[in-house]
């Protein structure tokens, strides 16, 4: 069976409004699709037909306004609405508990949901993270339910979901995309979908399993990686010599079909990706009698982040002769990435919580957090303004960088600060030419390897 129509004008529904789901969603409108947008959600569907985008994601929400005001986007509670669509994709989210054991409750409720509204035809397309094995394993048996069988009466495809928050909008139209169908005829009608609707290049995988596990490596390397970088730049403080420029020569050499490409030390890694995926990975690898050692020794390194930052943070007040009580740290960005509202995961939580632990008034401010969400993560009211936050500070950490910050006066924000203070680049990588301002201006200035 043919599980695409000949037709030009597609209708797609996305299963799943999150944040994938909803820049997957925004991107087909705005490319000409015809999309039925589904979600348990009410409040934030209702937010999503009031014009309001939760999401901090740049040109996201004017992206969804317009999909909506064009016609080209709607959407519901309803389920009964995916049974009109050609093409149904599934990007609801797949949480884990303890060490990468799979929560599958959204999963199987949207497959149960599925299994009831199906026709003949219909192509179908999972993108929430999983195994290896779980789509054939768990969500086939659910779809075929309905009575239909798959690969003969729908097509069923996975593709990988692999969007990095801040850039999302740009690598959908840009990016590779994976796919490996349960049949031959799914995977080519995924990747003739996906051609049509979005123009980029797509990967045929060999089978559901393999499209499965590009999105776990990709993670698993980008975890790994930065554990290396963040043991590099712990070695590196204690030559005195800055980790960038280190990684910065190590970065040229030829190997392989680039170059050593060693990513940068941090505070710390979060989201919902990253900690979770390499995890996954691994509980895979010990269903099958393999024990993966470089995740669990990755993951240890880059959860321990934080604790680092804390441990440089009251070692630098103690140099400028202030004890934990009674010091003030203002910490500037709280997500876990820079330009981003995202607090899921977020290693700044840690890094507040082990200061407040040792005794010290830590204010904070991130413009693209909202407050309530600061107050439910971290126990503290977020400052209006950056200049609230600092004033009297004796230490600023700067710990997510978003753009805003690039317009602060450092000689200012001298005058707002305590007689003595430090300023803490956890993400920031100020330019030496930086660092030595803030040097001519009185501050002590000291990074992660730096």
């Amino acid at each position: 069976m043919q599980f695409l129509p000949d037709s030009e004008d597609i209708t797609a529904a996305v299963l799943g409004l999150g944040y994938v789901g909803s820049c997957v969603a925004a991107v087909l409108a705005d490319r000409g699709v015809e999309v039925i947008g589904v979600d348990t959600d009410t409040t934030l569907v209702e937010e999503l037909n009031n014009r309001h985008c939760r999401f901090s994601e740049t040109g996201l929400p004017e992206l969804m306004a317009g999909g909506l005001d064009a016609g080209k986007l709607r959407v519901t509670t309803d389920y009964d609405a995916i049974t009109g669509a050609d093409v149904v994709i599934v990007a609801v989210g797949t949480p884990i508990h303890g060490r990468g054991v799979l929560k599958d409750a959204q999963l199987k409720g949207a497959c149960e949901e599925l299994s009831q509204r199906i026709r003949r035809g219909q192509l179908l397309i999972f993108k929430s993270t999983v195994p290896p094995g779980a789509t054939r394993e768990l969500v086939v048996p659910i779809l075929e339910r309905s009575g239909l069988t798959c690969g003969v009466d729908f097509g069923l495809a996975f593709c990988p979901e692999r969007l990095s928050e801040g850039t999302a909008l740009a690598e959908m139209r840009s990016f590779p995309i994976v796919v490996g169908g349960w049949c031959q005829e799914s995977t080519e009608a995924a990747v003739a979908f996906w051609r049509r609707a979005i123009g980029v290049e797509v990967i045929a995988c060999a089978s559901l399993e393999a499209a499965e596990m590009v999105k776990l490596a990709d993670n698993w390397w980008i975890d790994h990686n930065i554990a290396l970088a963040n043991e590099l730049a712990k070695l590196c403080a204690t030559f005195d010599m800055d980790v960038l420029d280190v990684i910065s020569a190590a970065n040229t050499i030829p190997k392989g079909n680039g170059n050593v490409n060693i990513l940068l030390p941090s505070v710390g890694v979060g989201g919902s990706c990253l900690t979770k995926d390499p995890w996954m990975v691994w509980q895979a690898a010990k269903g099958r009698g393999i024990d993966m050692l470089t995740i669990p020794a990755a993951r240890e390194v880059n959860a321990g982040m934080p604790l680092y930052t804390v441990e440089l943070i009251l070692t630098e007040l103690a140099k400028l002769g202030k004890r934990p009580e009674g010091a003030k740290v203002a910490v500037l960005g709280l997500a876990f990435k820079n330009d981003t509202g995202d607090l899921r995961e977020t290693p700044t939580q840690p890094v507040v919580s082990g200061l407040r632990d040792a005794g010290v008034e830590v204010t904070a401010f991130d413009p693209l957090v909202h407050p309530d969400e600061v107050e439910k993560t971290f126990g503290l009211k977020v400052s209006e303004s950056y200049e609230e936050a600092v004033s009297g500070a004796d230490c600023v950490a700067v710990l997510a960088w978003h753009r805003e910050f690039g317009t602060i006066d450092f000689t200012e924000l001298r005058e707002m600060v305590s007689g003595s203070c430090v300023l803490i680049d956890g993400r920031a990588y100020y330019p030496r030419e930086t660092i030595a301002k803030l040097r001519r201006v009185g501050f002590a200035y000291r990074g992660i390897g730096r």
